[in-house]
């Protein structure tokens, strides 16, 4: 099967939900740049999927080596000026919307999940240097990483210290003329080390001298492989992993310092590396929702292609009530997911054009994109599977791929066990609780379906009980919380987009698709109020080891 772009429904989702029109003069750019972001993704990344799966990338002596086809695919994308697309124009980007570098994103993702995160990584780091980096190293190292040129990465995770950020042990000494020492181990590190580029730079959380205990004595240094003037730094790749999927991306165990420490410059104040930080963790939630999304799209155009093959008693298995099922629940969940998350990067958009509610908005709406949208890829994967039978599980039908590669996505950028935390620890109260309102409240001006409205009820309900609860109650209901929030903001944006007039095909999918959703994703989540109003004392009722 050939993985196609869905061109389509990302024109429709820009202007009716993110409404591109309000953020680009030059409507005539979105059709060029989806047009060339499909052909990319279509020509270049999508025939390496397999290749990738198959191959692997391979570690020796210190060295990655990427699948065969990744150097030449990843020029095409350098070459293109495809990381650049969101960057800031004076650093050598073009300046376009976030939610257009949406597009890419899902897009990339849909092909190669495993080759999207090289640029998904960088896209944060940009955000980040171009927020709290010096002068001097944006003049040093910001254009590289706009090009494609010199990819970066994100290093935060050690044996010791994984969502715990505080615990981490690497150490910062200063060395002289504003440079530092870098000593300490990083684990999980995304494309850490590969062959498809000279030099990589590495953002890396450390503790300078002194630094108080906890996340509150934590900085952030720039880290390249290789120092100015070509040498190389201090710092090297022990090993890769060995995972369930995108086996492309080689995750990286990095060692800084074997020689006396890696050569490092800071990004932002001292002790201030955490809000550095998360500039690239948020940039990355909402990329990582875009991988849900994007293999939640392969997947259900790999599933229909096959129901539509497969014959049984005379008829297509797609014609099947079961199988059409399978096959609407796969097109609606994916096309609700999308919707969300186009519309948390519209909303960003507006929050870096200095729109204040709309930037507390991005912020409600990211655990909701990222933990949702993970979890829609998961669903619809393993949805996936089933609609093939037998032969899902077979992998050379490609169907098991897509599980196994969107099954780290909940994982990554933060659990989304912590996305339902924040959501519920930090983003019902945002700005004394009127981020949250005013998205219901949005919500109640525009819907008149009477199953998100009662949705709308239930989630202010739960919202208003967690305003008033203990941490740890609030944080026992907060997972299908969560996802109650998320289904509603999505069933919302599917409304607005089955009222637009047209008989065309695609219309008539994208009502059938709504409908759907409305009738039985947003039931559902009306049936998750009882979990959210779960409190801890139903959790703690027996100790975890009698649960044995």
């Amino acid at each position: 099967m050939s993985f196609k772009c869905p061109v389509q429904d990302q024109r429709f989702v820009l202007d009716h939900v993110v409404r591109m029109a309000e953020l680009s003069n030059d409507l005539e750019i979105v059709d060029a740049v989806l047009e060339g972001a499909a052909a990319l993704a279509e020509g270049e990344f999508a025939p390496l999927n397999r290749v990738g799966d198959e191959h692997k990338a391979r570690w020796h002596d210190g060295e990655v080596t990427m699948p065969p086809g990744f150097k030449a695919a990843w020029r095409a994308f350098v070459e293109g000026g495809w990381m650049g697309l969101s960057a800031p124009v004076e650093a050598g980007g073009q300046g376009l919307p976030l939610a257009l570098s949406a597009a890419l994103t899902e897009n990339l993702n849909g092909a190669n999940p495993a080759f999207a995160l090289l640029p998904v990584l960088s896209f944060g780091a940009i955000e980040a240097l171009e927020k709290h980096g010096s002068p001097k190293l944006k003049d040093e190292y910001l254009a590289k990483i706009v090009s494609g040129e010199w990819p970066a990465t994100m290093n935060l995770t050690e044996p010791q210290a994984g969502s715990d950020v505080g615990a981490l042990k690497t150490r910062a000494e200063p060395a002289g003329g504003g440079s530092y020492k870098i000593t300490g181990t990083k684990i999980f590190i995304t494309y850490g080390e590969h062959d498809l580029a000279d030099n990589i730079i590495h953002l890396v959380l450390a503790r300078t001298p002194d630094a108080p205990a906890g996340t509150r004595g934590i900085s952030l240094f720039l880290v390249p492989k290789l120092l100015p003037g070509g040498a190389r730094n201090d710092l090297r790749c022990v090993s890769i992993e060995h995972k369930m999927g995108i086996h492309a991306s080689p995750t990286c165990v990095l060692s800084f310092g074997d020689e006396g420490g890696a050569t490092g410059w800071l990004v932002g104040p001292e002790m201030a590396g955490m809000r550095a930080m998360f500039t690239m963790m948020n940039n990355a939630r909402l990329n990582v929702a875009l991988q849900g999304v994007g293999i939640a799209e392969a997947a259900t155009q790999r599933a229909v292609a096959y129901g539509l093959e497969r014959r049984q008693s005379g008829r297509a298995i797609a014609d099947f009530p079961d199988v059409r099922r399978m096959l609407l629940r796969m097109r609606s969940l994916t096309m609700g997911a999308r919707s969300l998350v186009y519309y948390a990067f519209g909303q960003a958009d507006r929050g870096a054009r200095g729109d204040e509610a709309a930037a507390l908005r991005a912020e409600v709406l990211t655990p909701l994109a990222k933990a949702w949208g993970t979890d829609v890829g998961c669903e619809v994967a393993s949805l996936g599977i089933q609609v093939h039978g037998g032969m899902g599980f077979i992998e050379e039908t490609g169907a098991a791929q897509h599980l196994r590669d969107a099954r780290i996505a909940p994982i990554y950028e933060g659990t989304n066990g912590i996305q339902a935390a924040d959501l519920v620890g930090r983003k019902l109260g945002l700005d004394g609780g009127a981020a949250f309102d005013m998205l219901l409240a949005d919500i109640r001006a525009e819907t008149a379906d009477p199953r998100i409205i009662a949705l709308g009820d239930a989630v202010e309900v739960a919202a208003a009980s967690y305003r008033q609860a203990e941490p740890d109650d609030r944080l026992a209901g907060s997972y299908p919380f969560l996802t109650m929030c998320a289904v509603l903001v999505a069933g919302w944006m599917l409304e607005r987009q089955a009222n637009v007039v047209g008989d065309s095909q695609f219309h008539a999918t994208k009502r059938a698709a709504a409908d759907y959703f409305n009738s039985v994703v947003v039931t559902e989540a009306l049936g998750l109020a009882a979990g959210a109003e779960a409190g801890a004392a139903l959790l703690y009722a027996v100790p975890a080891e009698s649960l044995v």
